[in-house]
């Protein structure tokens, strides 16, 4: 795996307004990006699969996520000449190694959603 930075190291710092990387940080962490992500896994999926698996996702959403996701490469399509065209989505190395840190969140959610759960209905008295 390559892990190549910008020859312009201002483009590297995600903490500078208008910088690509904070551009990437933007694309990648939002709910549906990661859900994505996490739906794929190690496997490849048709959009109608992934469509039905992300339960409040709508066709535009998922369509301007996955076109986002292909853009910055982590995401690869595949069409299938046939009638209707087969269209197949499936991780590259760098979304497959998002994936991780996505895992990450996940069992983080799942592991701390009785403390937060608690800690907004002491919020909210």
């Amino acid at each position: 795996m390559v892990t190549t930075r910008s020859s312009d190291p201002a483009q590297n710092d995600i903490m500078r307004a208008g910088t690509l990387a904070r551009e990437i940080f933007s694309d990648v962490a939002n709910k549906w990006a990661l859900l994505i992500i996490e739906t794929l896994g190690d496997g490849t999926l048709r959009f109608s699969e992934l469509r039905d698996a992300l339960e409040g996702i709508s066709h535009k959403m998922l369509t301007q996520n996955l076109r986002m996701m292909e853009r910055n490469g982590l995401v690869e399509r595949t069409v299938h000449p046939s009638v209707p065209p087969r269209v197949e989505y499936t991780l590259t190395g760098p979304g497959r190694e998002l994936r991780a840190t996505a895992d990450l969140m996940c069992e983080w959610t799942r592991r701390h959603i009785g403390h937060i759960e608690s800690a907004r209905q002491s919020f909210g008295s």
